[in-house]
């Protein structure tokens, strides 16, 4: 394959790629056809273009194979694959050119496509196609258990891709010696938190079940990884690592967690080469041990080395090559470092010469260059500490160059060339003549005298090869220090704080190459100790403890090794204490080793003997026999650099080198803190000498508590072993530094420090060996395992070649027979993988016991045939229950359905008493209410007859009255002339009076219709802004603009009256506090507030503050106010009518990007090789990468513009805009938008509530009626936009808010992230807590997030009403974190509940930060509103002092108000502004620039942006036209 212009267009769409198709066909045609494809080209397009190309019968069916020889696959491609996404699986150097030789090529036959579809196919390649009858995940669960069904079955898997392989919970990887993009972070999250055995094997089911038996019993496990050298163990601990370190951090990654994903390409730099075997083989043993908090969090962790191959460094077998990081230095160093480090090629170094100086794979050298330098940050060596390690790495690469020729005289040698001497000499920093004298001379101590004796020319090798070999495992004994040193935690150092851990144990595989040495030797004694703690565990202990236990069991044969053990370790005949023993013998060989070897186990089984004249011993280990020769084993045991040596790097001017040659870095760091105590005290004594000579007239005598500090600066240095000087007198540190820390470090790894006592052989006690070393630190080793429960994992390697993909049948039957694999397999398929004491059982399963236990035994039988075991299936011994794992997975399984059985009748019963409870209270009130009504009754009735009694007297008294005015009316009928006339005069006056007060009448009516009119004209006011606004506001600067009116209101009525009346207070605080509520809805999207909705916020807040006493002023407190909401949409909708007479019609609307397909992508470091799930290509360690917090999808940052598939964990189609849909159940993703970030409906009861409930009290604590609530629920699901809020109680409507939350399929903080709140929650320090939780916020979905956002706005502003509401923010947190912080349902019910207490406190604590916030940017706004009000003061006067002058120009004018059109003054110069701007800054001269420019800039960036109607570019333009402004008339 081939890329026309770039490497880097054949990831974008429009590239295209090369295929080269071979046919087989039994026509003549070309050998070859090229065809150029696009990637989208399916299998049908290219057969097509193909057929014609090679002229061939478009009438017969032909098929497109994909062929790969060195698997021996061949795969026929439907009419609907890709092949060039096929070709993008292949290894990188068939790409560019796949040519038929390579083994990777297209085929083209004739035939009828015919194989498995296209979807399996998928499946089949990312490992993840259900297996077949024929396969088999678990090897126990094989039909007939031989080898050769073993063998079969773990080479069907392989060929499939499928390379891990249970054997119970043994893991068993084969090494394909590739890459398998099965490694991503979604594989992380799939494997979380599962069973061992539910999924498909893998390296992370392993991690995940040690991370949770760790969490669950309370003990440290141990992950033990075993396997021949090249089967692919150092991978294997470095997925194991990554994945351990992503179950902690959860996304917050900490230093601790970057430390230790850091140390692993540091070390392998250093300590990794490339053999026969393996490309990226370990030299050194490894054991990572992390620590972590009970919760899971990483603590800390300590790494410990064992025995560092140092041969490899000067000498090494063909096809070879020494460490890495030397070809990584002088592969990928910059210019610059090659000029200061003196650097060559690699052809031109000895010590590198020896292997195959060219180098094939420089690019991926270079790029593993730059990633140790970012694993090296991310440890914590600073620039000027990696220059010091190149440094010392250039030195031991001249040191190889150095040559020895013998003097003219035949005394002595002389050592060259000259240059490389001056090199040498710059780079140490030490003197050249004693340079020159160490490398050719040695001194020999006699009893009286020192002798100087000139090397021998293989000597004077010798002690050049040990120099520079000492140097480089100090260096690497540095690093190893230095990196524990960064990971190190100060709680380590207490004791009393609990800890948990898991071990990682990467060593050195068992070797047998062609010749065989002490190292091998050493590595091979190393597995047969390993091997012997497999067997241990596996079979001795488990059948120990069957037996133990009285069970029924027939043993397992194994093999044991203990012997082949013995033969080398056991006192004082073993072959490690006879090397001691010859070592220490000066007339001693390597041939009267060997002798004593034969003579002392010439009859021992495992040591095979050899012909008398062969210079090798031959030694039975556990994978066979292995040869070794004899030579060098006494000089590598007691490899050293002679004290010369040592004195000369210690004489070097570089502190760096004389540090890492120190035998104790605790003594060299005390000391170094002495000597600088002891030039800092001569410093101030000098210093103190100068002010006495100068001022001879001031000297004053010690004061007490300088005598107390100058003691306890002596006690100081006594302490630390050093002795006080005589004039030391002076001192102004106390307490230096305490060392502990250091020294904990250097006790992890004793035998380190013995390994440098080897570089100080003038001391009195004799040094270690190397083997004496090696086998205490494996001691130790041994015993940190035992103390942890293991877990095993077995590599395999699959062929000896190291070719990709292919099985090695002969190879891995060996591996598994010297592995004792079958054995393995059949004790696991007979044994019990579960195993509990009576009380652990008990504890964990008393929900399924009975309440009256009667024998622990008895009862735990009848639960397990109870629950369907089969009695073979378990066994009950004297103090343990036995279980098959498949059965005890059952039987929790059970507890799990009983547990939630329970907790729903508990629910049940909960309910019933509840409802019970408000039966009885409404009965109750019920007959009260009829007692009293019948009462009332009973008082009416009595009081209807006093009424009738009352009204039948009064009835008769008026008859006897009427009766007696007629008889006198008869008496009196003479004068009713006169009467007559006296009623006319008084008729007359009454016409009077009536007339007169008709004028009257008129005004009071003509004053009624002026107020009718008025209140009129305030209807079709309203009328006409409800229209403008369309019934919703959802502009924000009509917000803003609203708050402003109110605000100069206020200000007039300040700046008129100095004493305000009772309703003019009550006018001011609640005015005051409707700005507070306007400003608030600044930051929603979309506030859904009405007309109606504002004026009845205003009243419930005026009312509020008037309480009972001055309830009357309460309407005229409002009408004021409606005045003034009036008098603001009059000018509004003035404003607007003449806007949209001036305006553009053609506006440009902004859309946010939509991250594709509801994805959710962040940016991060991948730490291990990991593949591209669009493109399929490599994504390289320390590379960025894009991956999706949801489905944990991975990509290329480049590639997110192919993506064409949904997001797995979210609702795959959006809303439709004016398509109604349901509201309550569904994701949120489905009922939002670009225009409607929110819920419509979360939005519009969230805003009701704030302007009607805020003052309630309890108002999310009381719950409403469930009749109301059904009602309100039904009517918001079918007619979300109509108004019907107000005929519901406050309650219904804040029950129904937390009922949609609760409704949600995914809660706002969704199930993904659950685990990652609490994580961050059960973080020790306040402000890493409170930046993780936000952390993992941000990795919401869009949808998620901004629902969430505003959610914790409306629940701050509830909880600044505390006062009334008696609503804090720790009882909003207890409300409503079940609705928006719920764990999975999957999980335990009972591990949820004690869930709560973190889930309310990360709830609680977002509620307190964003209250915290929410003050600090009403402040803000208080204070800048401040600077504004002042300023439109000082430029009003301003202005009414100036005098307007015509304006004669071409633009457009601009007035010099304080809030100018912002469009026209960004395009016109300020040299063209209108004349009335210049004179009114001309008067402000008595002002100073900075105020100036501060009143504009505030004025102007407050409005706008609180508007969001500014850009950053505009931004940036309305900044220089202020200050432009200012410096123009400052001038």
């Amino acid at each position: 394959m081939s890329f026309p212009e770039s490497r880097k267009s054949a990831y974008l769409d429009e590239a295209t790629y090369v295929l080269q198709i071979y046919p087989r066909l039994s026509l003549k045609t070309a050998q070859c056809c090229t065809l150029n494809v696009h990637k989208e080209a399916t299998a049908a397009w290219v057969i097509q273009i193909a057929a014609v190309t090679l002229g061939l019968d478009k009438s017969k069916p032909y098929q497109l194979v994909e062929v790969r020889e060195t698997g021996g696959e061949e795969w026929v491609l439907q009419a609907s694959d890709r092949p060039v996404e096929r070709l993008l699986l292949w290894p990188r150097k068939v790409q560019d050119q796949h040519l038929q030789i390579h083994g990777y090529y297209f085929a083209l036959q004739s035939g009828v496509p015919d194989g498995p579809s296209q979807s399996e196919r998928v499946l089949y390649v990312r490992s993840f196609l259900k297996p077949q009858s024929e396969d088999c995940n678990d090897l126990c669960s094989l039909p007939v258990l031989t080898e050769k069904n073993i063998l079969e079955a773990l080479r069907r898997r392989f060929l499939k891709n499928q390379i891990y392989t249970y054997a119970n919970n043994i893991l068993i990887a084969v090494n394909p010696f590739k890459f398998l993009p099965i490694y991503n972070p979604k594989y992380v999250e799939m494997y979380e938190n599962h069973t061992l055995g539910r999924l498909n094997p893998h390296v992370f089911a392993i991690a995940d079940a040690a991370f949770r038996a760790m969490l669950n019993k309370r003990l440290n496990q141990c992950i033990v990884i075993s396997g021949e050298s090249g089967s692919g163990k150092t991978q294997s601990t470095n997925f194991l690592i990554h994945c351990l370190t992503a179950f902690s951090r959860k996304g917050c990654t900490s230093g601790v967690e970057r430390t230790i994903l850091g140390a692993g390409p540091v070390l392998e730099a250093f300590g990794n080469a490339k053999t026969a075997y393996n490309n990226n083989s370990s030299r050194f043993g490894k054991f990572i041990q992390v620590n972590f908090l009970e919760g899971g969090v990483v603590r800390g962790a300590t790494i410990e080395k064992y025995l560092l191959e140092k041969c490899r460094l000067v000498s090494r077998k063909s096809c070879e090559r020494n460490y890495h990081v030397f070809y990584y230095l002088l592969v990928g160093a910059s210019d610059e470092e090659r000029e200061e480090f003196k650097l060559q090629e690699p052809e031109d170094y000895h010590y590198l010469r020896q292997d195959n100086p060219h180098l094939e794979d420089q690019a991926e050298i270079q790029y593993e260059f730059k990633r140790l330098h970012q694993a090296m940050e991310m440890v914590g060596f600073l620039p000027a500490t990696k220059k010091q390690i190149f440094s010392v790495l250039s030195a031991i690469l001249y040191l190889g160059n150095l040559t020895y020729e013998a003097k003219a005289d035949g005394e002595g040698l002389t050592v060259g060339p000259a240059d490389v001497l001056s090199t040498l000499s710059d780079l140490l920093k030490v003197k050249k003549e004693p340079l020159v004298e160490a490398l050719t001379k040695r001194r020999a101590m006699t009893a009286n005298d020192v002798l100087i004796l000139p090397y021998t020319l293989s000597e004077a090798i010798t002690a050049r090869d040990s120099m520079a070999k000492s140097l480089y495992s100090s260096l690497f004994d540095w690093i190893v220090l230095r990196i524990n040193h960064a990971l190190l935690n100060k709680r380590d150092m207490e004791e009393s704080v609990p800890c948990l851990s898991i071990g990682v144990l990467d060593i050195f595989g068992f070797e047998d190459f062609r010749t065989n040495s002490f190292e091998q030797f050493c590595i091979n004694y190393a597995n047969e100790q390993l091997q012997h703690y497999c067997n241990q565990h596996i079979f001795r202990l488990e059948q120990e403890e069957y037996v133990s236990e009285g069970i029924t069991w027939s043993n397992v044969e194994y093999t044991d090794n203990i012997g082949c053990i013995n033969l080398i370790s056991k006192k004082p005949t073993g072959l490690l204490y006879l090397l001691d023993e010859e070592s220490s013998f000066p007339h001693a060989t390597d041939n009267t080793l060997l002798e004593k070897f034969k003579q002392q186990h010439q009859e021992n089984l495992f040591f095979v003997p050899t012909p008398v004249m062969e210079p090798a011993f031959v030694i039975l280990h556990y994978a066979g026999k292995v040869k070794y020769q004899i030579k060098d084993f006494r000089a590598k045991n007691t490899d050293h650099m002679r004290p010369d040596m040592v004195a000369l790097l210690r004489s070097s001017e570089r502190g760096y080198l004389r540090q890492l040659i120190g035998s104790d870095p605790v003594a060299v760091f005390r000391w170094g803190i002495l000597r600088a105590v002891v030039r800092t005290v001569a410093t101030f004594k000098e210093a103190g000498r100068r002010w006495v000579t100068e001022h001879p007239g001031n000297i004053r005598s010690l004061s007490p508590e300088c005598k107390e500090l100058h003691a306890k600066v002596l006690c100081t240095i006594k302490r630390l072993g050093g002795e006080v000087p005589q004039k030391l007198r002076l001192s102004t540190i106390s307490n230096l530094i305490d060392s502990r820390a250091l020294k904990l470090i250097v006790d992890l790894n004793l035998h380190n420090r013995d390994t440098r006592s080897l570089l100080h052989l003038h001391k009195k006690k004799k040094p270690p060996s190397i083997s004496a070393q090696f086998q205490t630190s494996l001691v130790r080793l041994l015993d940190t395992l035992k103390k942890a429960e293991p877990f095993f994992v077995r590599c395999i390697r699959s062929n000896a070649e190291k070719r990709e993909m292919q099985f090695d049948e002969d190879l891995v039957l060996k591996q598994l027979r010297y592995t004792g694999m079958l054995e393995t397999v059949r004790i696991k398929r007979s044994g019990y993988g579960a195993k509990y004491t009576f009380k652990e059982f008990t504890d964990e399963f008393r929900v399924l016991l009975p309440k009256n236990p009667s024998t622990p035994q008895k009862d735990i039988t009848n639960l397990l045939r109870r629950t369907g075991l089969d009695d073979s299936s378990f066994q009950i011994g004297k103090t343990k229950v036995f279980l098959k794992e498949v059965d005890r997975q059952k039987l929790q399984e059970t507890l799990h359905r009983e547990v939630m059985h329970r907790i729903l009748l508990l629910q049940r019963w909960f309910r019933a008493c509840l409802t019970r409870k408000h039966f009885l209270m409404k009965r109750k009130a019920i007959i009260t209410l009829q007692v009293l009504i019948r009462a009332l009754e009973l008082c009416f009735a009595q009081a209807a007859s006093v009424i009738q009694a009352a009204w039948r007297q009064s009835h008769r008294r008026n008859e006897y009255l009427r009766q007696r005015e007629s008889l006198r009316k008869l008496q009196q009928l003479q004068k009713t002339s006169e009467l007559a006339s006296e009623w006319k005069h008084k008729v007359g006056v009454s016409n009077k009076v009536a007339s007169e007060w008709k004028p009257k009448v008129g005004v009071s009516n003509k004053v009624a219709s002026e107020w009718k009119h008025k209140v009129g004209v305030s209807n079709k006011v309203a009328s006409e802004w409800k229209h403008k606004v369309g019934v919703s506001n959802k502009v924000a600067s009509e917000f803003y603009l609203c708050s402003w009116c109110v605000q100069t209101q206020m200000n007039d009525l300040h700046s008129q009256a100095k004493v305000r009346s009772e309703t003019e207070e009550i006018f001011l605080k609640a005015t005051t506090q409707f700005r507070d509520t306007i400003k608030s809805m600044y930051s929603v999207s979309n506030p859904q507030v009405s007309y109606k909705g504002l004026l009845q916020g205003y009243k419930s807040k005026v009312t509020n503050l008037a309480g009972q006493k001055k309830k009357d002023e309460v309407p005229m407190v409002v009408n004021l106010f409606q005045s003034v909401l009036d008098n603001f949409i009059r000018a509004e909708i003035k404003k607007a009518s003449l806007e949209r007479a001036s305006s553009d019609p053609a506006k440009v609307e902004l859309e946010r990007s939509v991250v594709p397909l509801d994805h959710c992508f962040s940016t991060y470091q991948v730490n291990i090789y990991q593949s591209c799930d669009l493109c399929s290509s490599y994504i390289w360690g320390m590379e960025k990468a894009c991956m999706c917090s949801s489905c944990k999808m991975v990509c290329h940052k480049k590639c997110l513009s192919k993506i064409v598939l949904f997001c797995s964990k979210h609702v795959y189609r959006k809303i439709e805009s004016g398509k109604s849909t349901a509201h309550f159940g569904v994701h949120v993703s489905s009922l939002t938008s670009n225009q409607t970030p929110v819920p419509v409906v979360m939005e519009m009861m969230l805003s009701y509530v704030e302007l009607h409930g805020l003052y309630t009290e309890g108002i999310y604590r009381k719950s409403g009626s469930a009749c109301k609530a059904k009602e309100l629920h039904q009517l918001l699901e079918t007619d979300p936009k109509s108004e019907c809020l107000n005929n519901y109680p406050i309650h219904t409507v804040t029950g129904l808010i937390k009922c949609w939350l609760r409704e949600l399929p995914e809660p706002l903080m969704t199930f993904s992230l659950y685990n990652d709140f609490l994580y961050a929650a059960d973080l020790p320090e306040k402000s890493e807590r409170l930046r993780a939780i936000y952390r993992k916020v941000e990795d919401l979905p869009a949808p998620n997030y901004n629902t969430l956002e505003r959610l914790i706005f409306h629940l701050v502003r509830v909880a600044k009403e505390e006062a009334h509401n008696r609503m804090s923010a720790n009882s909003l947190a207890i409300v409503f974190a079940p609705c928006v912080l719920r764990c999975p349902d999957v999980s335990d019910p009972l591990l949820s509940m004690k869930d709560l207490p973190r889930t309310t406190l990360c709830l609680e604590i977002l509620i307190m930060e964003q209250t915290r916030r929410y003050e600090e940017k009403m402040k803000e706004i208080q204070q800048l509103e401040h600077a504004e009000a002042l300023a439109i003061k000082q430029l009003t006067l301003q202005r009414k002092n100036t005098v307007r002058e015509p304006y004669s120009g071409t633009e457009p004018q601009i007035t010099c108000a304080p809030a100018f059109n912002i469009d026209i003054a960004l395009q016109v110069p300020f040299a063209r502004f209108p004349p009335d701007c210049h004179r009114m800054l001309r008067n402000m001269k008595s002002w100073s620039r900075s105020t100036i420019f501060a009143i504009y800039w505030l004025r102007l960036l407050h409005v706008f942006t609180q508007l969001q109607l500014v850009g950053v570019v505009r931004l940036q333009s309305l900044y220089n036209s202020v200050e432009e402004i200012v410096s123009f008339y400052n001038n």
